[in-house]
Parts: structure tokens; sequence; C-alpha cells
């Protein structure tokens, strides 16, 4: 089985790509597609917050998603499927729903919540498209509760 695993560049993603490894078969498990989506248009197109500086300094968009695909990639090493690196441009939820068609994807594994200007209003925008088209089951993996204080 194909799995995409979606990253936006958050810690949430991060979370979600270390989750489907802690339960998932390997064995069963052929391929997975890391891929990030950057939005030309957008004010700001990608963040890396999961590579902890790693990544260039230039502030380029395409090496900040290069760096999360990178680092994304990583947790399966030595897991034993193989890992494909993908770049993709445009929406976020399209571009997971094109990939997810294109590799014939078993299942698609993505955070809610990873971005976005309010929790209440966008909390999982992309992830809830991506759940109602995706062409396979969707895997979404909410972050975790806020401590109260």
């Amino acid at each position: 089985m194909h799995v995409i695993v979606a990253t936006d560049g958050s810690r949430q993603s991060l979370a979600a790509a270390k989750h489907l490894k802690s339960f998932a078969d390997p064995t069963k498990v052929t391929d997975i597609s890391v891929v990030a989506v950057i939005r030309p248009l957008a004010s700001v197109a990608f963040a890396d917050d999961t590579s902890e500086g790693k990544w260039p300094s230039d502030g380029s968009f395409r090496d900040a998603a290069q760096s999360a695909v990178d680092t994304i990639a990583a947790v399966y090493d030595g897991w034993g499927p193989k890992v494909h690196k993908r770049i993709r441009s445009g929406s976020a939820a399209n571009e997971i729903i094109k990939a997810a068609k294109q590799y014939d994807a078993g299942l698609v594994v993505v955070a809610a919540g990873g971005r976005g200007l309010s929790d209440a209003v966008l909390v999982g925008s992309t992830a809830q498209r991506v759940q109602h088209y995706a062409p396979c089951p969707v895997l979404v993996v909410r972050p975790a509760p806020r401590k109260k204080k």
C-alpha cells in the first residue's frame, strides 16, 4: 500500500507522521510519499517549524518545504517502506488529493490544525477537504489538547 504523508512544515504534521509509524505494519506499507505543497501566491507560502533551523537562511519557500519534507522523511529511515519526497505547488488540499489519485494511495495522513489564523475558524480546513474528497481513507491526526493554565 502507498501512503501519502502531508506536511505543512508544522510540528503537528511531524506528530502525524510519527503517529502513522506507531501503529502501521511496515510490511504492508510499500511506499510513503511525503508531500509538501507550496502556495505560490500566499503571503506566507511555506514555513518550516519541524527542522529547528536546519534549513538554509535565504528564506526560500521551496527550501523551507524541502527541509520539512526531509525532516518528515527521516522519521521513516530504516523502517522498511520506500520513501519518496515530493514538493507540489497549488492549493494544499487539491494537491494532496491529486497525489493520492496519482500514486494510487491506500491511505492519506494529514494533521488537523497545523497552521491557521484561528484555532476556532481554521483548524482542519485542509484536513476536512482532504477527508471529504480523497479517493482513499484519510487519517486525520488532531493536535494534543492544550493544557489549561
